[in-house]
């Protein structure tokens, strides 16, 4: 899609400025800070059977309740934290992955401890590079597939190969832009 000069990829919603900030500034820049990898796989866990929209538009809702998305608090989350963010209608209100999201957090953290930090652990899938792929009508791939099966293993929930494959490319790891795209070329 074409906005005055520049050229995006095609899944951006022109009418929606939140879309176009993410793809525009975030998404495909590779990411290695821990609290940031944990923002954006806790939310994309999240976003499992909804839309990416909505999940954006739920984020800022999301960092309040989620205080600041400091994996150690989240961890710390117990049954009366639960309770209240069932109640917060500005968050996805799902006991399963809010439940799932406490547990997650405490193996994010033991990821971290085992591997010095959890953007070793992820960037090491692919000896630290981008992995360029064009913007195919696709939702998973190998390297998701192998990521997936890995963070299951350890315990997490919601970490099917397409929650994997998604947060690959929004932290950079799969390098995706449509060839069109201007920002593949940065």
């Amino acid at each position: 899609m074409t906005v005055g000069r520049k050229q995006r990829c095609p899944w951006v919603r022109l009418n929606d400025p939140i879309y176009i900030k993410y793809h525009d500034e975030e998404w495909g820049v590779p990411l290695h800070d821990d609290r940031a990898l944990y923002e954006l796989l806790i939310l994309e866990t999240f976003q499992a059977g909804l839309s990416w929209a909505t999940i954006l538009s739920k984020r800022e809702n999301f960092r309040r309740a989620y205080e600041g998305f400091v994996p150690e608090r989240v961890a710390a989350f117990d049954a009366a934290k639960v309770n209240t963010l069932l109640q917060d209608a500005g968050i996805v209100r799902n006991r399963r992955k809010i439940e799932a999201s406490i547990v997650n957090s405490r193996i994010f953290l033991a990821i971290a401890a085992e591997f010095g930090s959890f953007d070793r652990y992820i960037w090491g899938f692919t000896d630290g590079k981008s992995i360029r792929e064009s913007c195919i009508l696709r939702t998973t791939s190998p390297l998701s597939d192998t990521i997936s099966k890995d963070l299951k293993k350890r315990g997490m929930k919601f970490v099917g190969s397409t929650c994997i494959y998604s947060t690959l490319q929004a932290i950079g790891v799969l390098a995706a832009h449509t060839d069109e795209c201007d920002w593949s070329k940065t």
